[in-house]
């Protein structure tokens, strides 16, 4: 057995792109070869991710002064996600994951690097430059999740996106943890403390571009592509059929309306959450535990999600991430500010709801969409789901700043809810009956 497996991943290796295309056998162990290096560089993603969420708000608070503008970071660099993941989507289809991945990480490297240059010099104009720029590594992220979907088997898609979100923890859950020691690496060089962390983005998107520029190859949507082609070739006949267009498209409009509502729901909610605990007296380490609680809800249950989205069928999985998003949004509204616990718990469910809205949202659109648009409609739709979030993210302070916290989280609560009568809608009308899939 052993024997065998390495005989088939020394085969692999020597392979090119239309031998792998033509066996059943070199393409699965492509499909595995490629989950693991998903896995290693989502590792390194998430710990970039996660310093601009801990930290962002309060460092733009210090240098700004004002509490009202302290949900313009996520914002920026929300709106530098969206315009990447365009980018990187056009670069995807053309080129490939690899070619397009690597680039948003190394792109988001550059922003961080621009982040601690900006709080050294103090200068605000340089701190948006520069997070608007370290937004692509927080899109490419995302856009890794499409990665592993590539050669997936139907009944497979689901938990492939889970492992490359799961990976995505280790680094996530480490990145806010990591604040207060990073902040004391940066004070031992002269800078501010709270550039510490965006040194250590700096280095792990630096690191996750390296992993998949070297070892992402053969490149798994190119070969996706190719085995399409074959089939086409072979039967005589296109891969996808167009009586099932206004399916597909109403599929996407699902998955895209899931994904995005999710993403506004969640960063609204989540941007505030550290300001209303400073506001309360907690400590810097007690919001990097909560934050890191709150990410690690986000991707740990991935596996899990993955196999639940699979089995019961996708829109099952979306009432779910409404009822949790909803109920995470009254629960931050009534906890006292004070009260860590409570508020550890509603982000906590708050990223719960918000997994499950991502995975079953995604498998939505990978099931709506060929290998051949796949690429550029998941860019697309990664564009509103960046906007949306730079919405909710730039609100939410506004929001908080003339009313309150718990405000916030009724109107939070209120738009999770708008996912159940708009999915019953698609459902009842039949205009798409993806939804009811029992995978």
């Amino acid at each position: 057995m052993i024997r065998k497996q390495g005989y088939v991943i020394f085969k692999l290796r020597t392979s090119n792109i239309d031998q792998i295309a033509a066996s059943k056998e070199l393409q699965q162990a492509l499909y595995k070869r490629t989950l693991l290096i998903v896995l290693l560089s989502q590792t390194l993603g998430g710990a970039g991710l996660a310093a601009g969420i801990t930290v962002g708000a309060l460092l733009a608070q210090e240098m700004l002064g004002i509490e009202s503008m302290s949900g313009l970071p996520t914002a920026l660099f929300t709106l530098g996600s969206a315009l990447s993941v365009y980018v990187v989507g056009r670069i995807t289809q053309s080129y490939g994951r690899r070619s397009g991945l690597s680039f948003g990480f190394f792109t988001g490297g550059i922003g961080a690097l621009g982040v601690v240059l900006a709080a050294n010099l103090n200068s605000i104009i340089l701190l948006f430059i520069a997070l608007f720029i370290y937004g692509a590594g927080s899109s490419t992220n995302l856009q890794a999740r499409y990665a592993g979907v590539d050669l997936a088997q139907k009944h497979q898609r689901a938990k492939a996106v889970s492992i490359a979100l799961v990976a995505t923890t280790f680094g996530a859950v480490a990145g806010p943890n990591l604040v207060t020691p990073m902040g004391k690496v940066a004070e031992s060089f002269g800078m501010p403390a709270l550039a510490g962390p965006f040194l250590l983005a700096a280095a792990a998107y630096f690191a996750a571009g390296l992993v998949l520029i070297l070892l992402l190859k053969p490149d798994p949507l190119l070969v996706a592509r190719l085995i399409e082609d074959n089939k086409a070739n072979l039967h005589h006949k296109e891969t996808e059929h167009a009586p099932q267009g206004l399916v597909q498209r109403m599929g996407v409009i699902v998955g895209a309306s899931v994904l995005i509502l999710s993403q506004i729901v969640m960063v609204a909610i989540m941007t505030m959450t550290p300001v209303h605990m400073k506001h309360h007296g907690s400590t810097l380490s007690a919001v990097g535990i909560v934050i890191g609680l709150h990410i690690a809800a986000m991707y740990l249950p991935s596996i899990i999600t993955g196999s639940l989205v699979d089995k019961i069928g996708r829109v099952k999985m979306v009432f779910a991430s409404a009822a949790t998003l909803t109920a995470a949004g009254l629960l931050a509204a009534f906890a006292p500010g004070e009260s860590t616990l409570l508020l550890t718990l509603a982000l906590i469910l708050l990223g719960l709801g918000w997994n499950f809205g991502l995975i079953s949202g995604t498998a939505i659109v990978v099931d709506s969409t060929t290998i051949h648009n796949r690429a550029k409609i998941q860019g697309s739709i990664d564009v509103g789901v960046a906007i949306g979030g730079a919405a909710g993210s730039l609100l939410s302070s506004v929001i908080v700043a003339f009313t309150s916290y718990a405000a916030l989280g009724f109107i939070g609560a209120y738009l999770s809810l708008l996912l159940v009568p708009f999915i019953i809608w698609a459902s009842v009308t039949k205009r798409f009956n993806g939804i009811n899939q029992e995978n």
